[in-house]
């Protein structure tokens, strides 16, 4: 059977809360042959690349998301009275949403944090486009308004947000962990349903991969809480059913919600992330005006370079430099690792300029005659038989590693330096 997508997972990022591996969970639902699965960590993204690549590899689509803290007002309040934050479930339908996502997580600790990372209904606004959202668990604010029996403020609030995501991007979420507030919510989820036409989904907030893992999560929660398991007043695992359930054990626990079991398909079929990975993203580097590019600056500099590098050497000598250096800068050239080259020697060069001792180079960069000219390194690569290729090859397309010591009292100058110029 393939008809049910789990839609509420922790993973150990979720920190000292969840407590399973992706790659675990991954593998569960390739065991289940289930084709969807979603990961959805407390107020952060900090597995989702591994979970993306994971599912990618094991022919599951993975349905990328986050269970986010939202504030009950603005997120730059702290309230000292009431909820400090409810609980909301969003899911990355495309890479637009993948972006708006991670500005949303972000936000969240660095205005919103107040003893959570949250966000508000402010940042939903202007970052909701390719997401979809759900109401989360007992702590949203919907299923809290319902355990309060405030229909009418759930109502109009579920409203809200539908009108913001968008009609069929905000679904109605419900548990059945045996918990008794959880028999209310779903009662008042199904009325919801019936006079808004919001969809429901079934889920099962899994925290652990099976049941008897339940004591293991009980000791993340000791840790997090300062707390003994011995202790008597103490938040604990005392439910064993936040495990990940097979579509069978799913439907039997929600006979009334058939349509919330189906939901979870429909959802994670919306969904279609690949993350993308454009490689390193270098910074700019300005070269003077009277070059064309960095590509003939760093000629020049080279050119230059080896004039001091090598004062008076013979024609043949001089033979074999120029044809070491000209093949050299086609491959950088060719591989467009030319500001690269530039950065490196900027920094290098302005410590050299403010008496910050340099060491001579170490690693592969050393095999550079170009490196060498421009000062990066101080080893001779003629000399000592040093291979560029080792540096870079260009039948191996890798990013250049250069090696370089400052002297330890001053590299925070140079760090420093770095960060004021290219960010």
């Amino acid at each position: 059977m393939s008809g049910f997508v789990h839609l509420h997972n922790h993973s150990d990022y979720s920190l000292l809360d969840g407590a399973c591996r992706i790659s675990d969970y991954v593998k569960k639902a390739v065991d289940l042959g289930m084709k969807h699965l979603a990961l959805t960590d407390h107020g952060n993204l900090f597995g989702a690349l591994h979970f993306e690549q994971a599912c990618h590899a094991a022919g599951i689509n993975p349905v990328v998301g986050c269970e986010v803290y939202v504030a009950p007002g603005s997120r730059f309040v702290k309230p000292t009275n009431g909820p400090k934050s409810h609980h909301m479930v969003l899911y990355v339908r495309n890479e637009e949403g993948y972006r708006n996502l991670m500005i949303l997580t972000s936000k969240g600790y660095i205005e919103g944090f107040y003893y959570k990372p949250r966000i508000d209904d402010e940042l939903l606004e202007k970052h909701h486009e390719g997401l979809i959202a759900s109401t989360a668990c007992m702590a949203g604010e919907i299923p809290r308004a319902l355990q309060a029996g405030d229909f009418e403020k759930a109502k109009s609030k579920a409203l809200f947000y539908r009108d913001l995501f968008g009609e069929g991007n905000f679904y109605l979420e419900v548990m059945n962990h045996g918990i008794p507030e959880e028999k209310t919510i779903r009662k008042g989820m199904r009325r919801l349903h019936e006079e808004t036409g919001i969809p429901i989904i079934a889920t099962n907030d899994i925290h652990f991969l099976e049941k008897e893992h339940a004591n293991a999560h009980d000791i993340f929660i000791c840790i997090s809480t300062g707390k003994k398991q011995t202790d008597t007043k103490r938040l604990k695992t005392e439910n064993p059913e936040f495990y990940f359930k097979t579509e069978e054990e799913m439907r039997s626990v929600f006979p009334d919600f058939p349509d919330a079991i189906e939901n979870t398909v429909k959802l994670a079929e919306k969904c279609n992330l690949t993350i993308p990975q454009p490689g390193p993203q270098l910074p700019h580097y300005e070269i003077p005006e009277q070059f064309a590019s960095p590509e003939s600056y760093l000629q020049h500099l080279t050119y230059e370079g080896l004039k001091v590098r090598y004062p008076d050497v013979d024609e043949e000598t001089q033979k074999t430099i120029s044809q070491r250096a000209d093949f050299e800068l086609k491959v950088l050239f060719d591989m467009e690792f030319a500001g690269y080259f530039l950065i490196v020697w900027d920094f290098i060069d302005w410590a050299r300029r403010h008496d910050i001792p340099v060491g001579p180079g170490r690693g592969s960069g050393a095999g550079s005659i170009v490196a060498y000219a421009l000062k990066i390194t101080d080893i001779e690569p003629l000399k000592y038989e040093l291979l560029f290729e080792r540096f870079l090859n260009p039948e191996r397309v890798s990013m250049p590693d250069f090696d370089v010591d400052f002297c330890f009292e001053r590299r925070g100058e140079v760090i420093e330096y770095v960060h004021k110029k290219y960010g």
